[in-house]
């Protein structure tokens, strides 16, 4: 188990608004990483009514538990993570849970019992990652329930200066800054459980 602080800005883009930041940093030529995110709920939300979300992410044929919960010491999330394995990935998709200490531990502080959760399915992300004025850049573009939708995220171990390349980057490609709802919370409008 290991946890971070994620500090993170995101905005929604156009196709258009995605191709032009594609060329314009050459990352057509990155080779892309295809991830898959399985997310899990209960029926009544429970999690999003804790502002919490939990997925299994699924990167190069390895498997990591991931919950996100509200920072309580400041800006960001704080992400607890807990590598599994596939089999251990494929039990949770069958709503099989396999508890893990931490990851329980802090669900029973939301008052969540790790058997309430259901599988609502997987969001297919194609990631580009670059390195941008001491920012990692990432433009995704994600397909769910017949959907695709495109974003720019920006990660930072500052919160003011990712704020300051964010604000720059947006500004300087012409991008409106557009109120961005993060991949989980996009997924569950798409979907009933």
């Amino acid at each position: 188990m290991t946890q971070e602080i994620e500090i993170e800005f995101k905005n929604m883009l156009t196709e258009s608004e995605y191709e032009q930041l594609l060329n314009y940093y050459s990352a057509e030529k990155l080779s892309p990483i295809r991830q898959r995110n399985h997310y899990f709920e209960t029926k009544d939300f429970h999690l999003k009514q804790n502002h919490a979300a939990l997925r299994i992410r699924e990167k190069n044929n390895t498997y990591q538990l991931t919950l996100k919960q509200p920072n309580p010491n400041g800006a960001g999330l704080l992400e607890t993570h807990c590598t599994i394995t596939e089999q251990e990935a494929d039990n949770w998709m069958d709503e099989n849970i396999i508890p893990k200490q931490d990851i329980t531990d802090a669900l029973n502080q939301m008052n969540i019992d790790i058997q309430e959760l259901k599988y609502g399915g997987m969001l297919e992300t194609k990631r580009i990652e670059f390195t941008l004025n001491a920012c990692t850049i990432v433009l995704d573009k994600s397909n769910y329930n017949g959907h695709t939708d495109y974003e720019l995220e920006l990660e930072a171990s500052d919160e003011t200066h990712g704020n300051q390349v964010f604000e720059k980057l947006l500004a300087a490609h012409q991008i409106p800054k557009r109120q961005t709802a993060n991949k989980i919370e996009r997924f569950y409008q798409t979907v009933q459980l």
